[in-house]
């Protein structure tokens, strides 16, 4: 099953997860009452134009030439918020090449900057199978996957990523993907997890973003379904026995799966 009670977990695992919770709500009861302790830095520190956040990236990235031209083209095109943080799409090329990466998903290409980052580490034969559903955007990374030369190990799919996913299962290709990349439409999260979940192979990592969507996972509203959804498997993630979890307050807030 895709779930288990809490309870059915071994005791320590049990313990540790209801100490987690109680220094959690403690944490959030804590920044309630003294806005600057919420998660150990004062408010605001983390925020885009911060000081803490300049701070990491001046010290911590290492930005390929042509990523970074990506990047600023894409700030300058109205949606460019939606672009993956540059810090979080380093951590996931780190991952890509720690597991020793080939074969990689991503759902929600937007300009391709993620795209192009995770094909710059993997092998001359690796591929990104890239999903989206608006090509106008990629357009904008194109020329630049061109330019880094490794345009030939990104296969954009323009349709559907769940026709896309369902496509893959049906070629026989269950278990064979290294690393999937979560970051399209908040209602669909759960689907794109299973099927994503289904096509990489054990010990293979995927990673979800937007996980806190800018907060509203904390008490989503009625109307709401995107902060609804993401809510719900954050839930379902914490007690899921076919994974190990971290979520990392980086970005907009990112789950780290990583398949048993």
């Amino acid at each position: 099953g895709s779930t288990m009670p809490l309870l059915s977990v071994p005791k320590e695992v049990a313990v540790g997860t209801a100490m987690l919770g109680v220094a959690f709500v403690t944490g959030m009861l804590a920044g309630k009452r003294y806005p600057s302790l919420v998660f150990g830095t004062p408010s605001g520190m983390m925020g885009k134009n911060s000081p803490l956040r300049r701070y990491i990236l001046d010290h911590s990235l290492r930005e390929h030439p042509i990523l970074k031209k990506l990047r600023l083209l894409t700030a300058d095109h109205p949606w460019g918020g939606m672009m993956v943080s540059c810090e979080q799409a380093q951590l996931m090329a780190n991952l890509v090449k720690l597991i020793k990466a080939k074969k990689v998903i991503e759902v929600g290409v937007f300009t391709g900057y993620n795209a192009l980052n995770m094909a710059l580490v993997l092998p001359d034969d690796g591929r990104v199978i890239a999903c989206d559903i608006n090509e106008d955007y990629a357009k904008i990374g194109r020329p630049l996957w061109k330019e880094a030369g490794v345009e030939h190990k990104i296969d954009l799919r323009i349709k559907p990523a769940i026709q896309t996913l369902d496509e893959l299962l049906a070629g026989g290709e269950a278990e064979t993907f290294d690393f999937a990349f979560i970051d399209a439409d908040k209602e669909n999260y759960n689907e794109y997890y299973e099927k994503c979940l289904r096509l990489i192979k054990k010990g293979g990592i995927i990673a979800i973003d937007n996980v806190f969507w800018n907060g509203k996972v904390l008490k989503p509203r009625k109307g709401d379904l995107a902060a609804q959804s993401i809510h719900r498997l954050n839930e379902k993630l914490l007690r899921d026995a076919r994974v190990n979890i971290s979520m990392l307050p980086m970005g907009d807030g990112v789950t780290l799966a990583f398949k048993l």
